[in-house]
């Protein structure tokens, strides 16, 4: 009895140990994922070739800035992502669910259950409160707001005092951070940030930076964010580059001068060194 009393609590801890070893030795999964992307626009001598074959894993609790020259797919790739448009070819999947083929009713309720977006105009509601903006996206699902994480997001964001005001009566960097507490509330799976910093000044821009990467740290929110500036891209744990719709460069933990030379190679032709991965060139994991 005795022995068996011992030898049944060892058997138990190194299965959990095993488990526990095994949950911080695999890398994170994809949230979103996506295969052979392609988008064209147009017909014969008028087609454009937005995005070719792209491949690209976006990892769980983890911020990707997605950059590149003007014309380069960059928004193309977000918006295709995100559900927002659908692609020539190809496949996606958000938070295991393949949206490609759904209807569009279906794929608007993912995209309000499981998707946050940022844009760089904000897009609040004018006759509503920062409050009321807030709530919006589990309002219009007829959820009500888990207040504790409502109260956690607000705090976050630094809006206590604000709630009552309209976006008339806040400033560009207040009106942001609403968005921000907006695209947190519903505690969605992936966050998309469309140049947030574009329409706010330096300082406004570095609160809305800051939020983005406290959402990763402290919340392990995962945020896409496309930009153009290399401050912005700099905070992120990866930044992938794109070149005529396809995956040029995709490089970890880059400072702000590494950003510049890598843009400033891509638009010379000069293309850096490739991130290859067992999949293939133009493969992003």
């Amino acid at each position: 009895m005795q022995a068996a009393t011992v030898t049944e609590p060892v058997r138990t801890t190194q299965s959990q140990f095993a488990e526990v070893v095994k949950a911080f030795t695999e890398p994170s999964r994809p949230v979103v994922s996506a295969r052979g992307l392609t988008r064209t626009y147009g017909r014969g001598d008028a087609t454009v070739h937005a995005l070719r074959d792209v491949d690209i894993d976006i990892p769980q609790g983890r911020l990707t800035a997605i950059m590149g020259p003007s014309g380069s797919g960059k928004s193309t790739l977000m918006h295709l992502l995100a559900g927002l448009d659908r692609p020539t070819a190809g496949r996606i999947q958000i938070d295991g669910v393949e949206i490609t083929r759904l209807k569009e009713k279906r794929l608007t309720r993912l995209r309000r259950d499981k998707i946050g977006f940022i844009f760089q105009s904000f897009n609040l509601l004018s006759m509503l409160t920062a409050d009321e903006n807030i709530v919006l996206p589990v309002s219009l699902a007829r959820r009500r707001a888990d207040e504790v994480w409502r109260r956690t997001v607000i705090d976050a964001v630094g809006l206590n005092d604000r709630l009552t005001h309209r976006p008339a009566e806040l400033s560009g960097g207040q009106q942001q951070r609403v968005a921000v507490a907006r695209a947190l509330i519903g505690r969605p799976a992936v966050l998309f940030a469309d140049e947030p910093t574009g329409n706010l000044d330096s300082r406004a821009g570095g609160e809305v930076l800051r939020l983005l990467r406290r959402s990763v740290d402290d919340f392990g929110q995962t945020v896409i964010m496309v930009t153009h500036d290399a401050g912005a891209a700099s905070i992120a744990d990866r930044v992938v580059f794109l070149k005529d719709g396809r995956v040029e460069v995709a490089r970890e933990h880059m400072s702000r001068d590494d950003i510049y030379e890598t843009i400033k190679s891509l638009e010379s032709g000069t293309s850096p060194a490739m991130f290859v991965t067992a999949a293939g060139e133009g493969s992003i994991r």
